[in-house]
């Protein structure tokens, strides 16, 4: 069986001086790159991890290192550096958009055991919630004008999108190099009319974001029906407000992953984990 690889040689250049090291006791790493190419196989293709191909090694190692390396921070803590590299060269384009869309959940997905959330463990509702489409998960996201991923945040399918601005924008976090806090203020940030909230608006002028949002049709005409006691309308920028479309992109690129464009996994720690590693490899393919 011929299995087409997803990491080049540039991209393994990129991704080797990050991975963990060997431990200092005990038995060493299987093969960071092929565990890699194993977990982006299974997520690419959508097939169970029983089905892995035996080139690229048993599904144990692949399913036990992506669950390892989601709960000490290292999808994460990858995902951050390449971030920061980016940023220091200059790459990062901070005219941010942010969105969500819901990912469908396999059957196989339900059945987690459900309890009180500890310190470093899976949230209690793994990120699942039943509508009348069926099980989901809605991940929230933000992205660059060059639609890459900033952050990424998964919450159970029917939250609401305003609720979850303000975690997505806390999770942008850009270390710089030398000293200093890390860069979290975009410039500007758009975002569709989902978002066209008093809370929203309020917490983008207070940290000095530029704030690119519609409003409504409703909030329009109570504005109007006020008459001086609405206020002025908001700003709103319409050229800039056609880069938007770079966080449509970027979902697009996530749900080229079959495995995260249909949820397969119990817990959302994996499934954050995947996103995470997809998240990387956009950012190294450019």
């Amino acid at each position: 069986m011929s299995v087409r690889l997803l990491i080049t040689d540039a991209m393994w250049d990129r991704i080797k001086p990050l991975m963990p090291l060997d431990p200092a006791r005990g038995r060493r790493w299987a093969d960071h790159r092929r565990t890699l190419e194993a977990i982006a196989w299974k997520y690419r293709t959508g097939s169970p991890w029983r089905d892995l191909p035996k080139e690229l090694g048993p599904f144990q190692t692949a399913h036990k290192r992506l669950l390892r390396w989601a709960a000490d921070g290292t999808w994460h803590r990858i995902f951050t550096a390449v971030l920061a590299e980016a940023d220091a060269a200059g790459d990062v384009d901070w005219t941010v958009s942010v969105d969500s869309t819901v990912c469908r959940a396999h059957q196989h997905a339900a059945g987690a055991r459900k309890g009180r959330r500890r310190p470093g463990r899976a949230r209690r509702d793994h990120a699942l919630g039943r509508s009348r489409g069926g099980l989901s998960t809605k991940v929230h996201l933000a992205s660059d004008a060059r639609a890459r991923p900033l952050a990424v945040v998964v919450t159970a399918g029917q939250a609401g999108d305003a609720p979850a601005f303000t975690v997505v924008m806390n999770a942008i976090r850009v270390p710089r190099p030398g000293p200093g806090r890390p860069r979290t203020r975009p410039d500007t940030v758009s975002a569709d009319r989902a978002y066209s909230a008093r809370a929203i608006r309020s917490h983008l002028r207070e940290r000095g974001i530029r704030a690119v949002i519609p409003q409504p049709v409703d909030q329009v005409r109570n504005r109007l029906r006020r008459g001086a006691d609405g206020g002025r309308p908001p700003g709103f920028d319409p050229d800039t407000y056609k880069v938007r479309n770079s966080v449509e992109r970027c979902i697009s690129r996530f749900k080229q992953w079959r495995g995260l464009a249909l949820r397969a996994d119990k817990l959302a720690l994996a499934f954050q984990a995947a996103l995470h590693f997809a998240a990387v490899l956009i950012w190294l393919r450019g």
